[in-house]
């Protein structure tokens, strides 16, 4: 099966589809990415006849209507949006949306005496030699002779031939031609991905969720470039909450939508601990409202397409547009977003730095959702929300490509009590032999930034310990306030001694530590340093650490799962130390997982 098809058309046509929507270019979608140097070669190549590349399109299947007639699709741009824009803003000197989101011009000059483009600046508005816009010129609101008569009138002494030969090439470039590849209408979102991938000489990945946006941004019948374009602000101001006043200023029409006003508690929000991306808002009100977790889907359902009879149809696009707007609001609504984020610092996750998996946080607010969705009562939600994100860092459930994972999840909870299936994948996953064997061989590894170690730091905060050889200091203060975390066999002994980096940078000899007890600590040998310290406790003077008795230290070495063998131990006992404090570590993993 032929699965596109090529064909040359006239620049002025491609614009006239762009004015007109046959080929949707969302408003937002992707900001114009390219400065305004590019835009200058672009219209040079095209004056130079030079070749500029293809455009992809994607026709959306045709719709049945409500009455029974046929809707024609329209082209969805998948390749080359950037090139487009530039036209239009070049050509028709149309507005684009730049990458801090502000409408801006982009106005391109043109010397016909030197035949050369430029971007304009003030120093070409000065010169009577350059034309300041080169979209007055080719809009055809002015003829070519009275172009070259408004020239020639302040540059008297340049040839006349030579200019008129110049404009004439110049409001020619609509009429030169661009290729555009229109892939099939039937085909599914995995080929036209592989298609893109494939033509693309880049090969940049277009991601599903890029699909599923552009999809959403095209439809105007179901205000889906609103809804596109709420996505897109909810994540902005989520970073920067000072882009509140700008979406104020300069898109007054969308500050009137209830989107806005959803996603108004932002503008004094600083909390970075879930920064969503688009593709993450978008999987989160997909999958939560629509109990399915493959984007493809998503595109499918928004196109109208009946999964039973495989046609399309208008009013399953009507309600999945409607679902998906609903799954958006139940993502934005301050009180579940903040009450989420208060459940995941609960179990000790209060830094962004400890969350690694963002697919683990993006379904653990899936959970949250779907199950206040289903009536759980609240102290249930807050205990299975903890338990299954724990769960998922722990396991690595959605590593790599999560979405089979994500639509095998949701459909479980969906249609069975959350509770059986929770019990089941512990029973299954979190053996005995996890704790005890397996947990232990994974925290063998020199990764700071270990998912395993990230769940040791969150239980020492849960269980408000003190950091290292701390009195006072909590391991949540040295974590929030950038303390660092420091070698319990010091890295330079061990440097020293001929270890190497994966050697001495185990997560099993980090611990946090306050820098002012590491400098007393130095380079010595653990032996050494607790010698100074059990003499320090002894003659009641605190020069290395606050804690001032014997049962404050062991105290402290537990809550740090430090094994107290370490006060005797040289170079010789490191390897014994590792394996010592990986089982403890793995152990008090264990019991925080089941306090949760």
């Amino acid at each position: 099966m032929q699965k596109y098809s090529v064909n040359q058309h006239l620049i002025e046509t491609l614009l006239t589809w762009v004015k007109s929507g046959e080929i949707a270019i969302p408003e937002i979608q992707r900001p114009f990415v390219w400065d305004s140097s590019k835009v200058r070669d672009l219209m040079d190549s095209l004056y130079q006849g030079f070749p500029v590349g293809y455009v992809i399109a994607w026709r959306n299947p045709n719709v049945r209507l409500k009455d029974g007639s046929m809707s024609e699709g329209k082209k969805i741009l998948i390749d080359g949006q950037q090139r487009v824009t530039a036209l239009t803003a070049a050509l028709l000197g149309e507005y684009v949306v730049d990458k801090t989101y502000q409408r801006v011009k982009i106005k391109i000059a043109f010397n016909p005496i030197l035949e050369k483009f430029e971007v304009q600046n003030p120093a070409i508005l000065k010169d009577s030699s350059w034309i300041p816009n080169i979209a007055e010129a080719v809009s055809g609101e002015i003829s070519i002779l009275k172009l070259v008569r408004n020239y020639l009138a302040v540059n008297p002494e340049v040839d006349e031939d030579l200019v008129e030969r110049a404009f004439t090439n110049l409001i020619n470039i609509p009429k030169k031609q661009i290729g555009i590849i229109e892939l099939s209408h039937d085909l599914d979102i995995e080929t036209v991905t592989e298609i893109f991938i494939r033509i693309n000489s880049k090969g940049v990945v277009l991601s599903q969720a890029d699909f599923a946006m552009s999809k959403i941004a095209s439809n105007t019948e179901y205000q889906g470039n609103v809804l596109r374009k709420a996505i897109d602000y909810f994540c902005h101001l989520a970073i920067s909450p000072e882009f509140y006043k700008h979406i104020v200023d300069n898109d007054p029409d969308f500050a009137k939508t209830d989107f806005f006003a959803k996603m108004k508690w932002l503008k004094s929000e600083n909390e970075d601990l879930y920064d969503p991306e688009y593709t993450d808002l978008i999987r989160v009100a997909f999958t939560s409202q629509f109990n399915r977790g493959r984007l493809s889907d998503l595109v499918s359902l928004l196109s109208g397409r009946n999964f039973e009879t495989r046609s399309f149809e208008d009013a399953i696009a009507e309600q999945s547009f409607e679902k998906l707007k609903q799954g958006v609001f139940n993502f934005m609504n301050e009180t579940h977003f903040k009450r989420f984020l208060m459940i995941i610092k609960s179990a000790g996750f209060i830094s962004p730095k400890l969350i690694r998996s963002q697919n683990a946080l993006n379904f653990a607010y899936i959970l949250y959702l779907k199950l206040r969705e289903l009536n759980v009562n609240s102290v249930s939600i807050e205990s299975y929300v903890k338990r299954w994100f724990v769960f998922s860092v722990l396991t690595g459930r959605y590593s790599g490509s999560p979405e089979s994972v994500f639509d095998f999840d949701i459909k479980q909870i969906h249609n069975r009590p959350f509770d059986e299936y929770l019990k089941e994948k512990e029973e299954g996953e979190l053996s005995e032999a996890f704790w005890n064997a397996s947990l232990p061989q994974s925290l063998d590894t020199s990764v700071a930034s270990s998912p395993y170690f990230n769940v040791f730091l969150a239980s020492q905060v849960k269980a408000n310990d003190r950091g290292f050889l701390s009195k006072d200091v909590m391991v949540s203060d040295l974590i929030s306030l950038r303390g660092d975390i420091h070698h319990l066999f010091p890295r330079d002994f061990l440097k020293k001694n001929g270890l190497d980096r994966s050697k001495y940078n185990q997560i099993a000899n980090y611990v946090y530590m306050q820098s002012e007890i590491n400098i007393k600590v130095g380079n010595k040998p653990p032996k050494d340093y607790f010698e100074l310290i059990t003499n320090q406790i002894a003659a009641e003077n605190k020069l290395v650490s606050g804690l001032s008795s014997h049962e404050e230290l062991v105290a402290n070495l537990k809550a740090n799962c430090v094994p107290t063998e370490i006060m005797n131990m040289n170079l010789e006992d490191y390897q014994e130390f590792l394996i010592l404090r990986r089982k403890l570590m793995a152990q008090k993993i264990k019991e925080y997982y089941f306090s949760l």
